[in-house]
């Protein structure tokens, strides 16, 4: 017991003199080339200045797919999806297109549990009574 308690007092010495080592030194002056280096990079401007750049044109807006449920012309329901910007470009194709539109939304993008894995194996029957291992 006698040498449990001086393991442990010698231990904690050590961890209260690395502590005060560490935690009340001061630091040492540091030349200030040492601090910051500044890169050695040239960025040539004059690029934004040539015909290939003045020529670019510019993105668009990126497409969104959306989800509608809508009637024809001839009143049968239809739904489906659209790409468009917004919602109201996806109210006018559908417009152009004879539909009515009932109800459109953003379709939801990614998958429903992100941590299940892609593939997975998974026992099928071969219907004679036989499993077999698919690979998805």
């Amino acid at each position: 017991m006698v040498f449990f308690i001086g393991i442990t007092a010698v231990f904690l010495s050590i961890l209260v003199f690395v502590t005060f080592l560490v935690f009340m030194s001061q630091p040492q002056q540091v030349a200030e080339e040492l601090v910051f280096n500044k890169p050695k990079i040239n960025i040539n401007f004059s690029i934004l200045d040539s015909d290939q750049f003045k020529g670019l044109l510019p993105f668009n807006e990126m497409q969104r797919a959306f989800v509608y449920t809508a009637t024809s012309r001839d009143g049968e329901l239809k739904s489906g999806s659209v790409s468009a910007i917004s919602i109201a470009e996806a109210r006018k194709i559908l417009q152009t297109m004879g539909y009515t539109v009932k109800n459109i939304k953003e379709a939801e993008i990614g998958r429903e549990n992100p941590f299940i894995p892609y593939y997975q194996s998974v026992y099928q029957s071969a219907g004679d009574g036989e499993d077999f291992l698919m690979d998805y």
